[in-house]
């Protein structure tokens, strides 16, 4: 409902002088025809070739510089103003992210240690390529599920089982490796030599070499615009639907139960209808535990959150958990003792660096495709939120190639898919935070994890993991409480994030994603479809023209209407354009057209009858219900283009109204609307198409051009 707002005592933005003649005041624009300017194509090619493949010492500073931001700003760096905060931020930010990797790993199908092999990697890589100082840059949930998902159904096409076994195979990855690059070995042979947590690893570095191929060639081709389809709503909505799958992914390891994971279209019902039918076998132990850990992290959590303030750090909740759990575990056997799933064997060091596999590229390479788009959409939106919020800037551009490194060079070291993740960041910033220097102190506490501290957490169950990974959607699930305000302020993107939530959680992370991009596009073409199209009024003692809807006290010129489009003009508002034109006016120019013929033949046939008959013949007026207007000013200001449908759309209705006696003006029409009517011939005939700046100066020349054919104000006159 539009809103009524009183416009009184608005000063006049500009006065007419004096003395000036009728003829000058109601004189209309000139069309000024867009300059014809000659280039020498050639010429111009040759010379932009020349610029782009020289090569002096400049540019290649230039170009290393901006490939490589850190060589940029680390010799700037203020050692004393900012390495404390760099430490205390980067220090608790790791602590976090120990017991996040090692969670998110089952969430991705992997053993603990590749989630921590991709935190270390990537705030390495980000470090020296990332221009966010900002940001953290590691392992984010809904990826992971995404890349779970891939990996689970390559694994079962591969004949291994979807479950990992209770032992660790990576003792025998390094076995594996020597053998493959040192055997020719067969397909058959395949299963003997790499086991069900090798091949897992080698699904989700391929899939993740391939996604951040993608986003390397988007920085190169800087095709990031797709980004602008993927709203906040969209990708909020997104989140949201994925959360609902990760807690259900979780939710088997807070009861222990051994169920295979669902992958495919409805895997979120299928899981609970499982859950449900295994419900029985439950493991106490597992689901005691699971609620221990909720009664500490989730109150904790909120304290930390309400806290914020006027806490310097939030308090590691996390890691006091993991390492409680693990104590207990160790030293009350739960595994022998009660069957509970524990993480199992992590070795210290590193794995070999190992290739992706190339055989697998076509079998992932669209999943490849969404995991891309998400990561690089997430890590630009949050990099530039952050930027502005503390007044320095970031390339869009090289944050693209940041990413894309980010999981080009990892792949080759037994890791999975990153991108940038809000809840680290938010607590990366508040810690004090200046620098990307931040990311190497993380990288430095994984580091410590990876090579001493790793093997202790063998006896840490798996429901601590789940629950850590649950606790952590609680933003995402949050996002329902504010869906009153989201109402009221669009209702559009409220819906869009429901459809997206909905599909995402119902069908899948891929299927959501691309309905809630196409449900936007929908929804944007509706929207041009059915645009607001009012009809303006006077604003007293002002050149001012507003919509007579949403405003009170505004004045009507007689005999004119104006009329505003508020959207581009195209082939598939066309129809809508004219119909709302009619309803508005009052008038169709084709109803008028045919009502005057049937009077003309009932007049005819009158006159017809009377002759033949014995009475004199009577002269029949046509009478004929007069316009109520003389002119119609279209207000173009909210018309950004023009096509060739609406360049014929506004030829035909000039051409009707003007048969009918009505003249039509355009008035505010830009640069682009203006070309566009001078090639489509609209001003072939000038005295008749008329094109002005302002809505005032074609409302002027029609009371003038109207008042000199012998019309006047209060006579009615057509």
């Amino acid at each position: 409902m539009a809103a009524e707002v009183e416009l009184n005592h608005v000063q006049s933005t500009s006065e007419m002088a004096e003395g000036e003649d009728d003829e000058h005041i109601f004189q209309p624009m000139m069309f000024l025809e867009p300059q014809q300017t000659s280039i020498d194509m050639k010429a111009l090619l040759v010379k932009k070739v020349k610029k782009t493949c020289s090569c002096t010492p400049a540019k290649v500073k230039d170009l290393i510089f901006s490939f490589l931001p850190v060589l940029q700003w680390l010799p700037k760096y203020k050692l004393r103003e900012y390495i404390l905060g760099d430490i205390m931020s980067g220090v608790i930010v790791g602590i976090l992210l120990v017991p996040q990797s090692i969670a998110y790993s089952l969430l991705a199908g992997q053993e603990p240690i590749y989630g921590l092999y991709t935190s270390f990697f990537a705030s390495i890589i980000y470090f020296l390529f990332g221009t966010s100082r900002h940001i953290s840059v590691g392992i984010f949930g809904v990826l992971c599920l995404m890349v779970g998902q891939v990996v689970d159904r390559e694994v079962q096409r591969a004949g291994y089982d979807i479950e990992p076994s209770v032992h660790s195979g990576l003792q025998r990855d390094m076995v594996s490796y020597v053998n493959i690059t040192t055997l020719a070995v067969n397909q058959t042979s395949q299963p003997l030599l790499c086991d069900r947590s090798c091949y897992a690893i080698t699904v989700g570095a391929t899939v993740t070499f391939i996604a951040g191929v993608y986003q390397v060639a988007m920085g190169f081709f800087q095709v990031g615009f797709v980004s602008v389809y993927l709203s906040d709503s969209l990708l909020g909505g997104f989140v949201t639907g994925a959360s609902f799958t990760i807690l259900t992914s979780q939710a088997k390891y807070l009861l222990g139960l051994d169920i295979p994971r669902s992958n495919g279209i409805g895997s979120l019902i299928t899981t609970w209808i499982n859950i449900f039918k295994n419900i029985h076998k439950t493991n106490i132990c597992d689901l005691i535990t699971s609620f221990l850990c909720l009664l500490v992290l989730v109150p904790t959590k909120e304290l930390n959150e309400h806290f914020k303030s006027r806490l310097k750090a939030p308090i590691p909740i996390e890691l006091v958990v993991v390492v409680a759990a693990t104590l207990a575990s160790h030293f009350g056997k739960l595994k022998e003792n009660y069957g509970s799933s524990v993480a199992g064997h992590i070795p210290t060091g590193f794995l070999p660096p190992q290739p992706p596999k190339w055989d697998l590229i076509p079998s992932v390479a669209m999943d490849a495709v969404a995991i891309a788009i998400i990561g690089f959409a997430i890590t630009v939106s949050l990099s530039e939120m952050f930027a502005k919020k503390h007044g320095y800037t970031v390339k869009a551009n090289q944050e693209m190639y940041a990413i894309g490194f980010c999981n080009i060079i990892p792949s080759f070291f037994h890791c999975f898919t990153t991108s940038a993740a809000l809840a680290k960041t938010l607590v990366k910033e508040s810690t004090g935070c200046r620098t990307q220097i931040s990311g190497v102190v993380t990288a430095l506490v994984i580091l410590l994890v990876l090579l001493l501290i790793a093997p202790l957490f063998y006896s840490l169950q798996k429901c601590v993991l789940g629950v850590i990974t649950i606790v952590n959607l609680r933003g995402a699930l949050r996002k329902f409480r504010d869906l009153p305000k989201m109402w009221h302020l669009s209702k559009v993107d409220t819906v869009i994030w429901l459809v997206t939530m909905a599909a995402s959680a119902l069908l899948s992370t891929e299927i959501g994603l691309l309905i809630g991009v196409c449900f936007s596009m929908l929804c944007v073409i509706v929207r041009t479809q059915r645009p607001e199209a009012p009809l303006l009024g006077w604003v007293v003692e002002t050149e001012m023209y507003e919509s007579l809807s949403a405003y009170k006290n505004l004045k009507t010129k007689p005999g004119i209407v104006v009329f505003r489009f508020e959207a581009p003009l195209y082939y598939i508002n066309k129809e809508c354009f004219k119909s709302t034109l009619y309803k508005r006016t009052g008038v169709n120019p084709a109803w008028v057209k045919a009502a005057k013929k049937k009077a003309a033949k009932r007049m005819l046939k009158k006159k017809m009858v009377n002759s033949g008959g014995s009475q004199a013949d009577v002269a029949v007026q046509l009478v004929t219900e007069p316009l109520v207007f003389h002119t119609l000013v279209i207000d173009c200001c909210a018309i950004q283009f023009l096509d060739t449908a609406g360049i014929h759309t506004l030829k035909e209705i000039c051409k009707d109204y003007g048969e009918i006696g009505i003249q039509v003006l355009l008035a505010q029409c830009n640069a682009s609307v203006r070309s566009s009517l001078h090639r489509g011939e609209y001003f072939k005939k000038e005295e008749q198409n008329l094109l002005f700046h302002s809505v005032h100066q074609a409302v002027d020349f029609a009371l003038g051009a109207h008042k000199q054919n012998g019309c006047w104000e209060g006579n009615n006159c057509v």
